[in-house]
């Protein structure tokens, strides 16, 4: 029998975390390519990009893999200060003018471009092999669960007041994490809040920052959520002056977790930044999210596991994987062999249905890349809820 009462933590990072800096800067790259190759009329399918960037004190480095427009390093070396000037850091140990930037792109492997490049009778295939998930839930209006949405929602409001002016007290690196008390498998309070926050001046005390930060905590969180019980933690180091690559080196692609679902849902392993659509450990994670939303709001289940794998080279998935959870309203197996007929499931299908040809990866990069409403230069189409007539029609 499935638990009933208990607790949930999961964890946010802010824009300016280490580690979501080489992110946005790699997914930078990936919409650089896009752009410049529409500007030129070159076809975006063979476009290819597999960027990562690490980034220390007052420097970056970008290396990868990449095919399209000849774009100069320059470019790049300009796209990066730019991403690193709009997350906000001018500081005396990571600016966005003075950091050194160091540029090793690469071009792609004939090898994997062989196997991925459509040819003659040969459809595209997959970038890679690996498994990807899915999931959806009713915890939430945008169907992801509880504690990775509001840990979310606390630091975009964050963001939002001091990009703002609002709060000029505030750094660009940030972490938060809140554990949600389940009663009855719905979440019903948050007993833990934690939240470590950059501060400009070096004299703020923990105790300063909290006072700050609390109004955008309580405006984040159902009002009801937050009690006497209520334990907070904010800044439990005592000071957090120092923050962003100067106080802790970046890599792209380590913050899947935060990416995706919070720990409440499976992870296939692979990073989503800096990869253009061909790396279905992206895209077709994209699907996979999709599919899982549009069945939860199709009201055929109130949880939604999807699992898809494939083999590089190779065009259709190996396996479709569904799990309802033991509460599902139709059988898996029938869903398992309906959704290929509603979405083509290829790496050239998957990117068609959701538009993902486009410059629309950096605005991914913080704050997860599910549960964000669809905007409309056709980013997060993934979150389109734009199945549940046909899985209705199908299933009734």
């Amino acid at each position: 029998m499935t638990r009933q009462n208990y607790f949930f933590t999961s964890e946010s990072v802010s824009e300016g975390h280490p580690d979501k800096v080489c992110d946005r800067i790699s997914d930078e790259i990936v919409d650089l390519f896009f752009r410049e190759g529409a500007r030129v009329g070159l076809d975006p399918y063979q476009i290819r990009v597999a960027a990562e960037t690490l980034a220390t004190t007052n420097r970056v480095v970008i290396a990868g893999e990449v095919r399209g427009p000849a774009i100069s390093s320059e470019h790049i070396i300009e796209t990066a200060r730019q991403a690193i000037k709009s997350i906000g850091y001018e500081q005396a140990g990571f600016h966005w003018e003075r950091a050194k930037v160091e540029v090793l792109l690469h071009a792609q492997s004939a090898d994997i471009a062989q196997g991925v490049d459509a040819a003659g009778n040969k459809d595209e295939g997959a970038g890679d092999q690996g498994i990807m998930f899915g999931y959806a839930c009713r915890e939430t209006p945008d169907l992801l669960p509880a504690p990775i949405y509001y840990s979310h929602k606390i630091l975009e409001k964050l963001a939002q007041a001091r990009h703002s002016g609002r709060e000029k007290a505030l750094g660009p690196d940030a972490k938060s994490q809140v554990t949600v008390r389940y009663e009855g498998g719905k979440p019903v309070a948050a007993a833990q809040i934690v939240l470590s926050h950059q501060h400009v001046q070096e004299d703020l005390t923990a105790e300063d920052v909290r006072a700050i930060a609390e109004p955008y905590i309580l405006e984040a969180l159902p009002r009801e959520w937050v009690t006497k019980d209520t334990v907070w933690h904010v800044n439990p180091t005592g000071k957090f002056h120092i923050g962003g690559p100067d106080g802790d080196a970046g890599l792209t692609g380590r913050k899947i977790i935060v990416d995706t679902y919070g720990g409440a849902a499976p992870h296939g392993g692979g990073a989503f930044s800096g990869k253009d659509p061909t790396k279905v450990d992206r895209s077709a994670a994209y699907a996979a999210r999709y599919l899982a939303k549009n069945i939860v709001a199709a009201g055929l289940a109130d949880r939604c596991t999807l699992q898809l794998s494939y083999a590089i080279g190779v065009t259709e998935p190996l396996s479709i994987y569904v799990d309802l959870h033991g509460a599902g309203k139709v059988a898996e197996d029938a869903l398992e062999a309906v959704l290929p007929q509603i979405m083509r499931l290829s790496p050239r299908g998957i990117r068609e249905h959701l538009q993902l040809n486009r410059p629309i990866y950096a605005r991914t990069s913080a704050y997860g890349h599910f549960g964000r409403a669809p905007d409309g230069d056709g980013g997060f189409s993934w979150e389109k809820t734009d199945l549940v007539d046909q899985l209705k029609a199908h299933f009734a």
